[in-house]
């Protein structure tokens, strides 16, 4: 089997996201895609286990894409073929490693915070590929180390966690691995110069699972790439961006969905709101749409205004709210008040910053009552 893209993580996200794009990819046009997926379970989870089997056994799966777009209903269901493959780390290591030596031009991932977690217990003697490592950026510094001694060429590394700087991140993890390992200085700048370790945004909401492997996605969709010399690429898709400027995207996603979902849990949580209120809830409720509406509108449009981006903005907020008011999305702003008073620091104060570096003269009462809220 020979499969380029080598996937790490079974989540429905991924599922809806990179596998769905490729899947589409290819059946519009084999030459827009790369080729087909290995996907590579990593942790002990029952249900990732039910989804191993599962894609083993039917090698296809559904994505239901179910929301609202431009003032239209969108229910429809792609079965995606894209991963033909589907591993289990600890049972499976000696084959990832032959796979990985021969086979791999791209690695993608998506381990969640904990993707990115050291283990005392991730040596180096894991470097004679005897043993699975615990992390993941363990795992990915043998595989690495193999393909290496096998003489193969690097491989472009898309990692889809939602970290700021993801690719770099990880680098960086990798890298400080193989030193505490006493790795060659010709494996290191194999590592560091010669594989390609991507800074990428992703974004999409993908609600539900569909038992045992499959998911239910709004319509929405963004994979925003930062341009690199040599990377290749899964696929070319209508919903993946390759951009130079990777923070723009960042920015209109954090100061104007991230901050609304944030902005309705805090009224939420100010009113006593229901355990059972949605995101469509409140957006059919003035009492919490009007003082978001005036949020978005008073305190964080100026400064995109006062950027040159206030078109691109107001474009990108109609999509959120298109999305805000999907009548398929359960989206409970329980959940989204989860950490709230860490979510509000991380994505209220940027804008407070900028409209101060920006020397712009709104009040942003709302932002600064609520960062002052306990």
């Amino acid at each position: 089997m020979n499969n380029p893209i080598l996937q790490f993580g079974t989540s429905r996200f991924l599922q809806a996201h990179v596998d769905f794009f490729v899947t589409e990819a290819a059946r519009r046009d084999p030459a827009k895609a790369l080729g087909k997926i290995t996907v590579v379970q990593t942790t002990s989870s029952a249900d990732s286990r039910a989804r191993v089997d599962a894609l083993r056994k039917a090698g296809r799966y559904p994505v239901r894409i179910r929301g609202r777009r431009r003032d239209e209903t969108v229910d429809t269901t792609v079965e995606c073929d894209a991963i033909t493959e589907a591993l289990h780390a600890n049972e499976d290591w000696p084959l990832l490693i032959e796979r990985m030596k021969r086979d791999v031009k791209v690695i993608v991932s998506n381990t969640a915070d904990a993707g990115y977690a050291l283990f005392d217990e991730d040596t180096a003697d894991l470097l004679d590929g005897q043993r699975t490592p615990r992390g993941f950026a363990a795992k990915l510094a043998v595989l690495l180390h193999a393909r290496y001694r096998a003489g193969a060429a690097p491989v472009t590394l898309l990692p889809c966690e939602l970290i700021s700087r993801n690719g770099d991140t990880l680098r960086d993890l990798v890298r400080d691995i193989a030193r505490g390992w006493k790795a060659d200085d010709a494996f290191l700048d194999y590592l560091t110069k010669g594989c390609v370790w991507v800074n990428s945004l992703v974004d999409r909401i993908v609600s539900e699972p569909i038992q045992p492997v499959g998911a239910i996605a709004e319509p929405y969709a963004l994979w925003a790439i930062e341009r690199q010399a040599g990377m290749v690429l899964p696929c070319e898709h209508e919903d993946i961006v390759v951009t130079d400027d990777l923070a723009h995207y960042e920015r209109l996603k954090l100061l104007l969905l991230n901050l609304g979902h944030t902005m309705l849990a805090e009224i939420w949580r100010s009113r006593d709101g229901a355990a059972d209120m949605t995101v469509l809830d409140a957006m059919r409720d003035p009492a919490f749409r009007d003082p978001l509406e005036a949020t978005w509108r008073d305190e964080v449009l100026p400064v995109f205004a006062a950027l040159g981006q206030r078109e691109v903005a107001t474009d990108y907020l109609a999509s959120v709210r298109d999305r805000f008011e999907n009548p398929f999305l359960v989206h409970l702003l329980a959940d989204i008040a989860r950490n709230h008073d860490e979510k509000k620091v991380r994505r209220f104060q940027p804008v407070i910053d900028l409209a101060r570096e920006l020397r712009l003269d709104i009040e942003q009462k709302r932002l600064r009552d609520a960062l002052t809220a306990h």
